[in-house]
């Protein structure tokens, strides 16, 4: 009980207790978010985005399998009509899965072994342990959309697992984001092509949990992909973010 309370602790100091973040979160999530429009948050974790898209008006769908996790979510939003809390997980298929759960760490427990084999090999992971496992239902993004509407932004959490829940998408989105790793890259250049095929997009980088976006101007799949390999040795990781080309771009 002592670890998992820590690991909460832990995760809301991260997502609510950084000066300046949230103020950076509306500013960048205002560029794809206004009042009334819908929000997907795959791995909702302890609702730190689903705050900031309430602040801006808008309607959240919340999918978080960690119980803890959902313990918060429904302490924080339980009461919010605009928010609507989906315990379980996404991915290509709706049936069962195995979710990882790292006690002390749970912002990177995870459904992908392949990730998690990955991120071990990295310094920075060196003390995490995934120590016990649970099962969680699995639905799909096409599921979600056949339910709650096209949203108009969706970001994608869920640490290795990301092209599996891309893999369950049938059509574009107006704007998204997921996760990047280094020493997870093949991963997310995999999310990367899926995004890639399903519309006309453009990209940009945001560093972990800064907020801002790493380039003046939008750029297209081939030239994130070089930013990805210079950036990769340094091990950064952060957040990719996608929309659809406009006017100019």
């Amino acid at each position: 009980m002592l670890l998992r309370a820590y690991g909460i602790a832990r995760s809301l100091l991260m997502y609510y207790g950084v000066p300046g973040k949230h103020r950076r979160a509306m500013r960048l999530y205002g560029e794809f978010l206004g009042p009334g429009d819908l929000a997907f948050d795959i791995g909702a974790h302890v609702g730190g985005r689903v705050r900031t898209w309430r602040r801006l008006g808008a309607r959240v769908v919340a999918v978080e399998p960690q119980p803890d996790c959902l313990r918060v979510l429904n302490l924080f939003f339980g009461r919010d009509r605009d928010v609507a809390i989906v315990p379980g997980a996404v991915g290509a298929e709706a049936g069962r899965a195995a979710l990882a759960l790292s006690t002390a760490t749970p912002t990177v427990s995870s459904m992908s072994p392949g990730w998690i084999d990955a991120v071990t090999t990295d310094q920075s992971f060196a003390r995490v342990r995934w120590d016990r496992s649970i099962g969680v239902d699995v639905t799909t993004l096409d599921e979600l959309i056949a339910a709650h509407g096209v949203p108009a932004f969706c970001k994608i959490d869920v640490e290795g697992f990301e092209a599996d829940v891309l893999a369950g998408l049938s059509r574009p989105l107006p704007a998204l984001s997921f996760e990047y790793v280094p020493s997870a890259h093949d991963a997310s250049l995999k999310a990367l092509g899926l995004v890639d095929g399903l519309g006309d997009y453009v990209y940009n980088y945001s560093p972990i949990e800064t907020m801002l976006l790493a380039s003046p101007r939008w750029l297209d799949a081939s030239e994130l992909r070089r930013r990805l390999e210079k950036i990769r040795p340094r091990g950064r990781s952060g957040d990719v973010y996608a929309r659809l080309r406009r006017p100019g771009d």
